[in-house]
């Protein structure tokens, strides 16, 4: 009997850890309830600061002008802006009204493929670039910690310098045309490249690595043989995402002289005419849902996902 109460009585251990328990706890929902209160601190600032809650005077239907709040005032403009760009389709004219909304389709086809180009080229160079540096970006895999931070500046500086920037400046040095936006976007995305390559190398398994380094294999073996073929799919991943990410940037860029079918869009939106911004918004709309879909089938031909055995 007495060893049947010995066992069943409670150890001396438990009182201390359930008062830990406590204590963590309660420093958790501090935590929580400190985080909570500057996120709501700095939400309703940035509110404040970008005039969300902006009242300002808005002109009325009969001609009076009156304070409102901007977002509702807004939105009717907004709906507005879109009625103007949808054209008018009857379907008993429905070839005459197609022909006259891509009017210029023929030119816009050709600057479609030249986008399409650039994003390509863009990707190619951003893809190389952010592949080489992510590895001394990483910081299980960098040779040194100088390296580390060199390489981790210029992928900052790279990214952080939009791409319409860039555009600017590559025309200033090489003229306008596709080369200013195909360096452009190709620097921008080497660094977003470096980066998420980077962040990809240092969730990798470090034991293949150690067995290649135990062999004898220099830096380059570990990399080569440790860390491509564990990586691989999700640099593919990346690759193809930035791909149809570059497609819309080398869109806009032409903004500034920089190729594509941006300046078609400066074009449309400086006569007004709003029913070329829906035309050219439908052809880049249909080609990022066409490069998506083929994105997708690779992805999952590489992974093999999908694939019947």
């Amino acid at each position: 009997m007495s060893a049947i109460t010995k066992f069943a009585a409670p150890p001396q251990d438990i009182p201390e850890f359930e008062t830990e328990f406590a204590a963590a706890r309660s420093k958790s929902r501090r935590t929580w309830l400190i985080g909570s209160a500057l996120f709501i601190v700095l939400f309703f600032f940035s509110t404040w600061l970008t005039d969300f809650f902006k009242i300002t005077q808005v002109s009325m239907p009969d001609g009076s002008r009156e304070w409102r709040w901007i977002i509702p005032a807004g939105i009717p403009r907004l709906g507005e802006y879109i009625a103007k760009t949808i054209p008018v389709l009857r379907w008993d004219t429905l070839d005459a009204d197609m022909a006259e909304w891509f009017w210029r389709w023929k030119t816009w086809m050709k600057l479609l493929l030249e986008t399409v180009l650039i994003a390509f080229m863009a990707t190619s160079l951003g893809v190389v670039g952010g592949f080489i540096l992510s590895f001394p970006a990483a910081g299980n895999l960098t040779p040194n910690k100088t390296v580390y931070w060199i390489t981790r500046r210029y992928l900052e500086l790279a990214r952080t310098v939009p791409e319409l920037v860039w555009a600017l400046i590559f025309v200033f040095c090489f003229s306008v045309g596709p080369l200013a936006g195909v360096l452009a976007i190709g620097l921008h995305a080497t660094g977003a490249l470096g980066k998420l390559y980077s962040e990809v190398n240092e969730n990798i398994d470090m034991r293949p690595l150690d067995g290649i380094k135990a062999a004898g294999g220099t830096w380059f073996d570990r990399i080569r043989y440790g860390v491509v073929p564990q990586v691989l799919p999700n640099i593919i991943s990346y690759t193809l995402l930035r791909f149809e990410i570059n497609v819309r940037a080398s869109s806009i860029i032409g903004y500034v002289g920089a190729g594509g079918l941006g300046q078609e869009f400066r074009t449309a939106m400086s006569f007004q005419e709003y029913t070329d911004l829906s035309a050219l918004f439908v052809i880049i709309f249909v080609t990022v849902v066409i490069i998506d879909y083929g994105s997708e089938k690779l992805r999952h031909r590489v992974i093999g996902l999908g694939v019947k055995s």
